[in-house]
């Protein structure tokens, strides 16, 4: 979306016009009030021109100012407005607001103390003016300890569910039918990264058909599978937010038919969730060795985060231990014969 990439150019700033956004701004402003009065002076009937002493038609107007340059279109058309450059751009301009983007317009920050949090709101600010977006301050919360964002709560030990929402799906009785069971499913889908292992739950309850809903149906398993997820909804915890200083640990965890991934944090020498994910195993994948589906789950939180763990050293922790070395990967065996350490 083009509204999401001009929000995240303003908080990271890795695109940015010659001189700045300060300087550029200005030149807008300045272009912007010269445009605007060649057109007052254009569409005025009292104005003369060469043409015409009082030309009151709209056609006549619009051939005027064809014929004289639109001062903002020249500027935003010229090399000075040329923000695209080939090769890798120079470290000193990459000025990032905060280390983190928006969901779209939706934009949460936080800071270690009060001070923190107003300076980090300046800078903000002042980028917003430079780049001309404006912000609704009856729609914001500013310096508030828990902070209620898409429907999660965030404070300063981490990211959690809305446990309201959560309380209204621990109360859902077991559907009657398929498309009840789909309902619940994806109820749940928005809050996966809280609830571990939901795949492997999850999965049992996908393949319900509507054979399975009828008399005689065998709804055992699912039924487990369901409640289970419920007191796994119940007692959801709270996420640690992702630091980048510190070291990123990840288990694994796979069966016949999903695999599920847990990315952790030290925390007072214990390790904390950031967040799990998983997914059901596809069919090409049932023979897999045991080992090599737990690889499959490395892959996949490798994927989903792939943005935090640039340049970063991952400890995995596996049942297996017969990872060996890449060529862009250096494997180290660890003291424990059940974890292994990989540096990317």
């Amino acid at each position: 979306m083009i509204y999401q990439r001009v929000i995240d150019n303003a908080l990271w700033g890795y695109v940015q016009p010659l001189g700045g956004w300060a300087s550029y701004a200005e030149k807008v402003r300045r272009a912007e009030a010269t445009s605007a009065t060649q057109r007052g002076r254009l569409s005025d009937p009292n104005q003369p021109t060469p043409d015409s002493v009082n030309s009151a038609t709209k056609f006549e107007a619009d051939h005027r100012a064809l014929a004289e340059s639109d001062p903002l279109q020249d500027l935003v058309n010229s090399p000075e407005s040329d923000i695209f450059a080939d090769g890798e751009p120079d470290e000193s301009t990459l000025t990032p607001v905060f280390d983190r983007r928006s969901f779209v317009d939706d934009i949460c920050f936080g800071g270690t103390t009060f001070e923190d949090c107003l300076a980090t709101l300046s800078r903000l600010l002042a980028r917003f003016a430079e780049c001309r977006i404006s912000i609704s301050f009856t729609k914001s919360i500013f310096v508030q300890p828990p902070v209620d964002f898409l429907s999660h709560e965030v404070s300063q030990h981490g990211i959690r569910a809305n446990p309201a929402k959560l309380a209204a799906i621990a109360e859902l009785p077991f559907p009657t039918s398929t498309k009840g069971m789909q309902d619940f499913l994806g109820a749940l889908n928005y809050y996966s990264r809280f609830i571990q292992n939901m795949a492997v739950y999850g999965a049992v309850l996908h393949q319900l058909k509507d054979a399975d809903f009828a008399d005689g149906g065998d709804l055992a398993a699912a039924k487990s599978a369901f409640a289970e997820l419920k007191t796994k909804v119940a007692n959801a915890p709270i996420l640690r937010h992702f630091d980048s200083a510190k070291d990123v640990h990840t288990m694994l965890f796979a069966n016949a038919w999903a695999l599920s991934s847990t990315l952790l944090h030290p925390h007072d020498g214990l390790l904390h969730p950031v967040r799990f994910c998983g997914r059901v195993r596809k069919e090409n994948e049932v023979n897999y060795h045991p080992a090599e589906k737990e690889v499959l789950a490395l892959l996949h939180i490798l994927k989903v985060g792939h943005t935090l763990f640039a340049e970063k050293t991952i400890h995995v922790y596996t049942r297996f231990s017969t990872c060996s070395p890449r060529s862009h990967y250096t494997a180290e065996q660890s003291a424990s014969p059940c974890c292994s350490r990989r540096t990317t």
